[in-house]
């Protein structure tokens, strides 16, 4: 009888196992492959070897791109090196890429690891720059000042709190308030590793601001991009394994609603907004199994889709750029200005197009 027992259990667990082996690969979108999708005019920015995670464009044109991630289970080609943020001048005709300087003694540049950023102008045109930093893989926001002659950044302070602690991107309203997207529940690797193999969707947004600290939004299956509309009422997150960007509502106490979903066969990383029209722009992975194991025979993909009318009951979702990992691997990023389009990826190279 109890041999019974433990061949029924031995059955269920096997059963348990390969059902969630399965959500896992369709989760992953593990068995997709990428149908080219060519864009004329495109380049490798020059000086720019190990991944460009995020960036954010400022309305004159200048480009700020973190450097150098170091993210648990994720390949790093500088595993050594200190991250870096980065400076492009998209206004010139042919831009290059330079290292902006951190100034500050309160900073610890040789643990710097920058994830995803924002921006913020004040009114009296002050940048404020926002960026999610993983020291020793915890993490931290680091709040610099942006200072353009000097192409300097002067560090302001170091953001830590709780309800911040597994930090992924952040989107700024204001110099030292920002909604931010943890992409795990758990700190512990073991934990963390099994949360995300089961699905358990325990990831969630918070709201941040000197004087209040606030879950918005939770039940993420990996909470991911997150950026806000021009007018700054709608709130757009994206939930990488769940294949979705959540449309929310924004009120005037900074609580979010939620609005709409919109479902892909991709996964979404981070999103840009153009200001202008106010599409989204989202770096994306088309198979995530070679995101999470990397093969450098078989290399991740990129992708970037454009979502016009994302408001309306038919929003417009084209595909405008898609690459098997030759050239661009694993895009995580892509936003606009002018007619030219810049691509950056989780660990690899970064794109430049005129489109």
């Amino acid at each position: 009888m109890a041999k019974l027992m433990l061949l029924t259990l031995l059955g269920l667990g096997l059963a348990l196992f390969r059902d969630h082996r399965a959500s896992y690969q369709t989760r992953l979108n593990a068995f997709r492959e990428i149908t080219p999708v060519e864009l004329p005019n495109c380049n490798l920015v020059k000086g720019i070897e190990t991944g460009s995670e995020d960036l954010e464009i400022l309305p004159n044109g200048l480009a700020f791109i973190s450097s150098g991630l170091k993210y648990p289970g994720i390949k790093s080609f500088a595993p050594d090196q200190p991250g870096k943020i980065l400076l492009m001048d998209l206004n010139e005709e042919d831009p290059t890429v330079l290292e902006l300087r951190v100034i500050g003694s309160n900073f610890d540049q040789s643990s710097f690891n920058p994830h995803g950023i924002s921006t913020f102008t004040d009114e009296d045109n002050t940048v404020y720059l926002l960026v999610v930093n993983h020291p020793d893989f915890k993490s931290t926001v680091e709040l610099f000042k942006f200072q353009e002659e000097e192409k300097s950044l002067l560090h302001l302070k170091t953001i830590k709190h709780k309800l911040l602690p597994n930090l992924n991107d952040i989107v700024a309203v204001g110099p030292e308030h920002f909604y931010a997207t943890n992409d795990h529940y758990f700190v512990d690797p073991y934990l963390r590793s099994w949360e995300l193999y089961l699905g358990l969707a325990w990831s969630y947004v918070v709201y941040y601001s000197p004087n209040e600290v606030r879950v918005m939004a939770d039940g993420f299956d990996l909470a991911n991009g997150i950026n806000i509309s021009p007018d700054g009422k709608y709130v757009y997150i994206s939930e990488l394994l769940a294949h979705k960007i959540h449309v929310y509502e924004k009120h005037a106490n900074w609580t979010l609603t939620p609005l709409k979903s919109l479902d892909f066969n991709t996964l979404v990383d981070n999103i840009s907004v153009d200001p202008v029209t106010g599409d989204l722009w989202v770096g994306c992975h088309p198979n995530g199994m070679k995101i999470f194991f990397y093969d450098p025979e078989n290399p991740p993909a990129s992708e970037v889709i454009r979502i016009q009318d994302i408001l309306t009951e038919e929003p417009k979702v084209t595909q405008v750029y898609a690459e098997n990992g030759t050239m661009l691997q694993g895009s995580s990023v892509a936003s606009v200005y002018k007619g030219k389009l810049l691509v950056g990826t989780v660990f690899h190279r970064a794109l430049y197009c005129k489109l």
